[in-house]
């Protein structure tokens, strides 16, 4: 029902977020189409309602989150770039430590529905993504944000800032790091001078791919520059460019997975050899 729409979205949130345009023009750009999407989804689901329970609570709790999670995270970068200290560097860190701040008392607040959601429980999900008990738990978000309460649950609105967040403490991280380009002690957790990575970048491309569609880190909340940023670090190796790389694994005859697909030969092989002792 939403495939094909949602697919367009991806394609296009994709370009916004690999532009070289200035972070304001991003928020800007991203922020238009997030609202047509999310209006695209409520005008959809006005027409044609869930068929059951089920579908209802896959829509509020996997799909619609995901434009409306870009939205709150270009509405906070935004907020960030407009209110920032024009000049001064100890004024933009001190008012970039604050936002951590307010992104930690976020969680904090909220660390019992964070870790309901980091455990993949599903046993309040009824309550929390359908419809019907959206009264039992309000939230109230920033009047920047999409609001349309017939359009939402209780906590749809609230996972998608979850995952917004996640991806708004990289942005912060970032800035400061500009502010603060000789100044590694924020970073130098980050760095594992005792991991190489000794195969191909080809294959080190692949895996995270692998990883990025599978939305398993960040519970999906996280682009793919943001996770090869992180591979690079952890295995202090310079990936060039990922796009073209990954064009040339899509080009591939025959077996286009080749490393993946090694991995698990690999895995299985070793679990045989211990079955055997």
């Amino acid at each position: 029902m939403f495939e094909e729409v949602m697919s367009l979205f991806t394609d296009e949130l994709d370009l916004i977020i690999k532009s070289s345009d200035s972070h304001l023009k991003k928020a800007d750009l991203g922020i238009r189409l997030c609202n047509d999407m999310l209006t695209k989804l409520q005008l959809s689901v006005e027409k044609e309602d869930f068929e059951d329970v089920l579908s209802e609570i896959d829509f509020f709790k996997n799909l619609k989150p995901f434009p409306m999670s870009y939205l709150i995270y270009f509405s906070e970068i935004r907020s960030c770039e407009l209110n920032i200290p024009k000049a001064g560097v100890k004024h933009k860190i001190h008012f970039l430590e604050k936002e951590i701040k307010k992104v930690n008392k976020f969680f904090a607040q909220n660390n019992d529905f964070v870790h309901y959601m980091e455990q993949n429980h599903n046993y309040l999900d009824h309550q929390f993504f359908t419809r019907n008990y959206r009264d039992n738990f309000p939230f109230t978000p920033t009047i920047n944000y999409y609001q349309y309460p017939e359009f939402s649950t209780s906590h749809d609105m609230l996972w998608a800032k979850v995952q917004a967040l996640y991806r708004f403490i990289h942005y912060i991280r970032e800035s400061i790091q500009k502010l603060q380009p000789d100044n590694s002690s924020l970073y130098s957790e980050k760095k594992h001078k005792l991991l190489l990575w000794s195969g191909s970048k080809t294959a080190l491309v692949e895996l995270i791919y692998a990883l990025y569609v599978s939305g398993n880190i960040n519970h999906g909340a996280i682009d793919l520059q943001t996770i090869s940023t992180s591979f690079e670090d952890i295995f202090n190796v310079k990936l060039d460019n990922i796009y073209k790389t990954y064009s040339e694994i899509k080009a591939r005859k025959g077996n286009r997975t080749k490393y993946l697909n090694q991995l698990i030969e690999q895995l299985e092989r070793k679990m045989h050899r211990d079955d055997e002792i």
